[in-house]
């Protein structure tokens, strides 16, 4: 309607004005809930034109307008401001329009550019945790976003499958697994856990001897002692030492975190990690045996967990494989002068002309890092999907100056589809307890607080009852898709920008702004249309309720919404579209008789409004990958 009042005034502005316009004077805006309207037009620019106030102005346009369209009931001006009011029929041919349309709110598959998301990508030494969740959520809801918003998607990991992080776990598990007396080494058969976890175990297992021959050295230091010790590294130590002086609390501890770090890198694990580091790129049999067991462990891990979580990928990469193809690019980079030497040998960037700073691409040892992998990895997928026009990266906003970095080495490097290379960045999780780390062990098994979701939405929907007539598969079906609607949603409906406090319990409440309480309404609305038994929604005559017009408006919405989500990358927009729409049709619901409603054309066609409120309903929790049982 916005865009046909557009038009007409375009069209009819010189005599309406006495000169034509352009189209950026014409603005609209939602009307205010506190006064009568459907769609206000702001009048302010068109007082100066007529030279008048802006309400002799509102009042014109309302008259012309409303000579124009038969679907203006009324206008009331309001200061600057000109309030149309649709009629009555207006409201019931959209209702009819959504229910026409068996696709509404969804552009036709394939009509606009392919895009890649990328999510998950996790590292191969631990399990997945509540950290990957909001990510692994948040990447899959916004590739089924842009799918309904006609994009081809392709899905997609990358598995940080190599490092330095790797091979601690790796090391650990050689030097601190126990064997039984079958002379074995713990493995996921031997002891029953999951991949990923065993994994993890000796990342943490790592961190603490880690540590412990950190604190050693510090000691050995304070006590005077640095023999083997070099004179680099003594006089760092005694100037971190003189730094201290006279400095407060926070200073002096800031001081001591330096010192801390120092003595890590002093450490014969860390030295054997890095030994074991360089003998993995040069594929030495030993280590390439230990890390392709290893990862496939952990691969086994994620896959049930993928399983759980319900979600899925298209195409998945590994840096073991990509990290070469870098490592060639920067080295040709090299050679046409976008990267630089030092004297050890360590490749750099200069990006301080960009207002960044300067950046390692290649160890001095020939190692690659994380940049050099992203490199590889992004160059890969273009040349496997040449008809990419964009890609995603769901990853942490403590990632943000990484991204600046290679989106900006990659145009260096002449790729001009990096231009279209978008970080989605996103908030940490916290929880109650405070942030999570990986290598102290303190972090939310992924697995884990499915499961506990899963088991409180049980003992929940147990208390409730209305379980009549289902077998025990079903109900087991009914609690996973209530426990992981409510995790899903609570982890969606934040904007993605913003840091975020995760609360388990509250994610399955049957009340306020949560997955439960809008799959509970789907369920009801099921039941109302079942109970109905035959309907007919063709056309109706009738007049509608303030009510129900408010509910029209906003399935009227659904497709501005999807466009919006899927421009912004913003699963929270639909998860709150949704939620209004559910209060709005909870309050509808008690306002108004239905199956109950003796005039028959009334009761067929709250019936259709409710039908296609469950049909949003339902479109909208598949694009967040959320389930909508039939019966709660």
């Amino acid at each position: 309607m916005e865009e046909q009042i557009k038009k007409v005034i375009i069209e009819n502005a010189t005599s309406l004005f006495g000169e034509e316009i352009n189209e950026s004077l014409i603005q609209f805006q939602q009307t205010r809930k506190d006064v009568e309207g459907d769609l206000t037009l702001v009048v302010f620019p068109f007082g100066k034109l007529l030279k008048c106030s802006p309400i002799e102005a509102g009042t014109k346009i309302g008259d012309f307008l409303k000579s124009c369209f038969s679907e203006i009931d009324k206008y009331i001006v309001i200061n600057g401001f000109l309030n149309l009011v649709f009629s009555n029929k207006y409201w019931l041919n959209n209702l009819n329009i959504i229910h026409s349309d068996s696709n509404f709110g969804f552009s036709p598959e394939k009509s606009k550019p392919a895009m890649m998301v990328e999510y998950s990508s996790p590292n191969t030494n631990k399990p997945l945790h509540l950290g990957h969740l909001r990510n692994i959520f948040l990447g899959y809801s916004v590739s089924e976003i842009l799918k309904a918003n006609g994009h081809e998607v392709i899905k997609t990991q990358v598995i940080n499958d190599r490092g330095i992080h790797i091979c601690k776990s790796m090391l650990a598990w050689e030097l601190f697994s126990p064997i039984n007396d079958k002379g074995e080494r713990e493995t996921p058969q031997n002891t029953g856990l999951k991949g990923d976890k065993l994994v993890g175990k000796y990342y943490v297992e790592f961190d603490k001897h880690f540590n412990q021959q950190a604190k050693a050295i510090i000691e050995q230091w304070t006590a005077g002692n640095f023999n083997s010790f070099s004179d680099e590294t003594k006089n760092a130590y005694l100037n971190f030492e003189k730094a201290k002086e006279g400095k407060d609390e926070k200073a002096i501890q800031a001081i001591d975190d330096k010192i801390k770090d120092l003595a890590k890198n002093q450490t014969a694990l860390l030295r054997d990690a890095k030994e074991m580091l360089v003998k993995w790129e040069a594929r030495d049999p030993q280590v390439y045996l230990l890390w392709t067991t290893m990862n496939g462990w952990v691969y086994e891990g994620f896959e049930s967990t993928y399983k759980m979580m319900g979600v899925d990928f298209d195409k998945l990469y590994y840096e073991s494989e990509t990290y070469l193809l870098g490592k060639d690019k920067i080295i040709k980079g090299l050679t046409d002068g976008v990267f630089y030497k030092k004297e050890d040998g360590s490749v750099w960037i200069d990006l301080t002309d960009e207002g960044l700073d300067e950046k390692l691409v290649l160890r001095s040892d020939g190692t690659a890092v994380y940049i050099t992998q992203d490199i590889g990895t992004a160059i890969d997928r273009f040349s496997d999907f040449p008809q990419l026009n964009g890609m995603v990266y769901t990853v942490g906003n403590e990632q943000d100056y990484h991204f600046k970095v290679l989106f900006l080495i990659l145009k260096k490097l002449g790729y001009k589809w990096a231009e279209n290379c978008f970080h989605l960045s996103y908030g940490m999780v916290d929880l109650p307890s405070g942030k999570m780390k990986s290598r102290e062990g303190t972090v939310v098994d992924a697995d884990d607080l499915m499961a506990e979701v899963v088991e409180k939405a049980t003992e929940m929907t147990k208390e409730r009852g209305h379980l009549e007539g289902m077998s025990e598969p079903e109900r087991e079906q009914l609690y996973y898709q209530i426990g992981m609607g409510g995790l899903k949603y609570y982890l969606l409906k934040v904007d993605p920008k913003k840091r975020m406090l995760f609360n388990p319990d509250e994610s399955i409440d049957l009340n306020g702004n949560t997955g439960p309480f809008i799959q509970y309404t789907y369920a009801r609305i099921c039941s109302l249309v079942f109970k109905a038994g035959d309907l007919d929604l063709s056309y109706q005559e009738v007049e509608l309720t303030k009510e129900e017009i408010e509910i029209i408006k906003l399935l009227n919405n659904f497709p501005i919404i999807v466009n919006e989500a899927a421009t912004t990358f913003s699963p929270a927009l639909i998860a709150n579209y949704m939620y209004e729409l559910v209060k709005a049709y909870n309050h509808f619901y008690q306002s108004v008789k239905i199956n109950i409603e003796p005039n028959l054309l009334l009761k067929m066609n709250r019936l259709k409004i409710s039908l296609e409120v469950s049909k949003i309903i339902k479109k909208s929790l598949n694009l967040l990958g959320i389930k909508a049982p039939n019966k709660m």
